[in-house]
């Protein structure tokens, strides 16, 4: 599986999963430090989160001090489903139920045993199609939708006053 991986920082447990995700046998493409190009948090989770929402990349995986931060700015992409786990069984629902495509991880919370287990459940456990999910990933891609013909009208007026102020003598 090809998986894009980013964090705002390298420490050890990065290290220590990027490791664990080559021995599984992933493909890994690095992101920010991990690729010892310094970014903050905000840009990192931006390219990790476009490389698989547009497919460079089957999954995600992202860390920051908190992990909050990375789960934020990778869930303004529409596509994405981030989900920041403390623990396996969180990992296993994010998969289950909310066919999350990017796991985030905190630097600070998350021991190197933590990662493994969590790492375990993401990749044992995958979506399973069910009325009740289905029809709440549906709502969530219908916000992502609403909200891009939103923002797709607003730059189209802001356009337009714009094209308006330079035809102004």
């Amino acid at each position: 599986m090809k998986i894009a991986v980013g964090s705002d920082e390298r420490t050890h447990l990065t290290d220590q999963v990027v490791a664990n995700l080559q021995q599984r046998g992933h493909d890994l493409s690095l992101f920010g430090p991990l690729q010892d190009q310094p970014a903050y948090w905000p840009a990192v989770a931006q390219a990790v989160a476009e490389a698989v929402a547009s497919g460079a990349a089957d999954e995600g995986l992202l860390f920051c001090w908190t992990g909050t931060g990375v789960s934020l700015a990778a869930n303004k992409v529409p596509g994405i489903r981030a989900a920041l786990c403390d623990d396996a069984e969180t990992a296993r629902g994010a998969r289950l139920w909310n066919n999350a495509n990017v796991l985030c991880l905190s630097l600070r919370r998350t021991s190197e045993i933590e990662a493994r287990e969590i790492l375990d459940a993401w990749f044992q456990h995958s979506y399973q199609s069910n009325e009740v999910d289905d029809a709440c990933l549906a709502q969530v891609a219908a916000l992502e939708e609403q909200y891009r013909k939103q923002a797709v009208v607003a730059a189209s007026a802001h356009h337009e006053r714009a094209a308006n102020s330079r035809a102004q003598p």
